[in-house]
């Protein structure tokens, strides 16, 4: 067995938060998203190339926030995964509710990770407040903003990516520690052919997760503090560690596509220097930006 290579990131910046979740790169805007899911913040900044980090923006959005996908056409802003539902952060900061598909729960489920795919639709997990086994699902909201369950029990619904040719979606369900892919099509939005890739551990556990151009999977492991690479069957191929324990998500950002930042959680009770802030290496390989959500506000 070949030895995976391993690579050290660094700290790149921002505040510690509480919990840091969902980067994302705006191309458009040339400027880095990523939210502080327990504080309750989108956070934004320009990277540049030489890798420095800009000042910070931070918007505070009322509720847990799981994630934000910038939104193209003529409504811009953010589309949020927020408590039971979504919203639409607007560029002025104005804050509509949207569709609430958690709101049956009464309060007892949330949202959490969600991405757009190629086509631009906007997918979104949701999970139980006490990570309740099988309490979870997975949301696709189609262009013309219908909001479809896809996936039902489901634990922790986490990363989620689309290879380079869209045929496949990738999908980490933290609650089972593990990362699986799925046959997709790209014109119609559906899933099948469930495929599990990797088993994580208690002590390392799929969590967000980015692509690379490659057609590679990146996976933050929760409580491993690293970031592992695997192909497209599941092989680990390098592993990049980070100095705090909680390693949540992570995406490719910078102008020239080229730098994996990483965002990190604090752990309570556990003193750590610099956790819950961005980390950031070059890998050698590039990744693409965020896809935008391109459809109908989901009402």
């Amino acid at each position: 067995m070949t030895t995976p290579a391993s690579k050290t990131a660094e700290v790149l910046g921002g505040p510690a938060c509480e919990l840091g979740e969902g980067p994302v790169w705006h191309a458009e805007a040339q400027e880095l998203g990523w939210v502080d899911l327990l504080g309750k913040a989108l956070h934004r900044a320009t990277l540049d190339a030489d890798g420095t980090l800009g000042p910070v923006r931070t918007t505070h959005v009322g509720g847990h926030l799981g994630a934000a996908v910038p939104v193209g056409g003529p409504d811009g802003g953010w589309l949020l995964a927020i408590a039971q539902g979504f919203a639409h952060l607007a560029d002025d900061g104005t804050i509509t509710p949207l569709a609430q598909p958690e709101a049956g729960s009464h309060g007892g489920n949330r949202m959490n990770d969600a991405k757009a795919d190629p086509r631009g639709r906007w997918w979104a997990g949701s999970m139980s407040y006490g990570e309740k086994s099988a309490a979870g699902s997975l949301y696709r909201v189609d262009l013309d903003g219908s909001v479809t369950p896809m996936l039902t029990g489901t634990s922790v619904s986490n990363g989620l990516g689309w290879s380079p040719d869209g045929k496949t979606m990738y999908f980490n369900d933290s609650g089972t520690r593990t990362l699986s892919a799925y046959s997709f099509d790209v014109e119609t939005g559906e899933i099948a052919d469930h495929r599990i890739l990797v088993r994580g551990t208690p002590e390392s556990t799929p969590d967000g997760l980015t692509m690379d151009d490659e057609g590679c999977v990146w996976t933050a492991m929760w409580d491993g503090g690293s970031v592992h690479r695997y192909d497209p069957d599941g092989r680990l191929l390098e592993v990049v560690q980070v100095p705090v324990q909680r390693t949540s998500s992570c995406c490719f950002a910078g102008p020239d596509s080229d730098q994996l930042v990483i965002t990190t959680g604090q752990v309570p009770d556990k003193q750590e220097t610099d956790a819950g802030r961005l980390f950031v290496l070059r890998p050698g390989v590039t990744g693409p930006p965020a896809d935008r959500f391109a459809g109908t506000l989901p009402r």
